[in-house]
């Protein structure tokens, strides 16, 4: 039997920053004459989806329905963004902007270590997301839930109108947030930082209570339903206006956290489209979390090792 219910009806929207990850893996072996630097023999490289196109994939490997709406250069790694995404059965929007770059996140592996990462970004231009507004009012009648993710790129210029829109149609936003200005996220249904986002944003804390009233002072401000408190080694913690709850994390061997937040937005929402209460949504979010960090980059949970991380947690 299923622990699972039948998540194939859910219908994901998901509007956000996308970018590329590329990895290059390689032995070390000496030190570089030119400077104090490991030299990498590069033996081979990946390509994955990252940011808002990890969390659609994520929403895909759990059999939703996703569509992913955002902004790409007209160039190589656009193209290969979208060839990844749409061969992982999600519809795929990305509108092209001849004036920016792709972004692209360059990691170089050694020694199943990241030596280096090389960030190459440009903010693109307001046509073009004025475009992407307008495709997402338009997509929102068929659709469940709706994620926005943010990394600060610039492709959520327009969040305060779209969360207004999915609103007014009645849609639930879940939204992953970036910065110290959090006024654009309100009216949200739930935000999930993580203990580094919430301390930029609210300061720090000496112990749980404060905490609490913290997070419940942000959560009440913005006028969100739920904010939901990744906490690494401590589970996350979910806080609503009947209370907070935490969800302990299971004792796992961390590999990277890179994409963690993907996973967890990503299994939460498509877990309400399906219909599931928010503890339930939260404890499998938090489960899914917790695989995803001991694989190597940004990764996916599938719905069988899901599965089978529910059966170990019920004996």
């Amino acid at each position: 039997m299923s622990l699972l219910p039948d998540l194939s009806a859910a219908r994901i929207l998901i509007v956000g920053d996308v970018m590329l990850d590329r990895y290059w893996f390689g032995d070390v072996s000496r030190i570089s004459p030119e400077a104090p630097v490991p030299v990498v023999k590069v033996e081979r490289n990946e390509e994955r989806p990252g940011g808002a196109a990890n969390v659609a994939r994520n929403c895909a490997a759990l059999g939703a329905q996703v569509c992913l709406l955002s902004v790409v250069g007209d160039d190589e790694p656009g193209e290969a963004l979208r060839r990844l995404v749409a061969g992982q059965g999600i519809q795929v929007s990305l509108q092209a902007d001849p004036t920016i770059s792709t972004t692209v996140k360059l990691r170089v592996i050694g020694r199943q270590q990241q030596l280096l990462r090389i960030d190459f970004e440009t903010q693109p231009s307001h046509e073009v997301l004025e475009a992407n507004l307008a495709d997402f009012k338009q997509r929102l009648p068929e659709t469940d839930v709706v994620i926005l993710s943010d990394y600060g790129k610039g492709g959520l210029t327009h969040i305060r109108a779209m969360i207004d829109a999915a609103r007014a149609a009645g849609k639930p936003v879940l939204i992953d947030p970036k910065g110290d200005d959090y006024s654009r996220y309100a009216g949200a249904s739930v935000l999930t930082p993580n203990r580094a986002e919430l301390g930029e944003v609210v300061g720090r804390w000496q112990n749980e209570a404060q905490l609490t009233a913290k997070a419940q002072g942000l959560r009440q401000d913005l006028g969100l339903e739920a904010l939901l408190l990744t906490r690494s080694e401590e589970g996350m913690t979910l806080y609503r206006e009947q209370g907070s709850f935490t969800q302990g994390a299971q004792a796992r061997e961390v590999f990277d956290v890179s994409g963690a937040g993907d996973t967890v937005i990503a299994t939460l929402g498509v877990l309400m489209a399906g219909g599931a209460d928010w503890e339930t949504g939260v404890r499998v979010a938090n489960l899914a979390g917790g695989i995803v960090v001991g694989k190597l980059g940004t990764a996916v949970v599938s719905r069988d090792e899901l599965e089978a991380a529910l059966a170990a947690a019920q004996s």
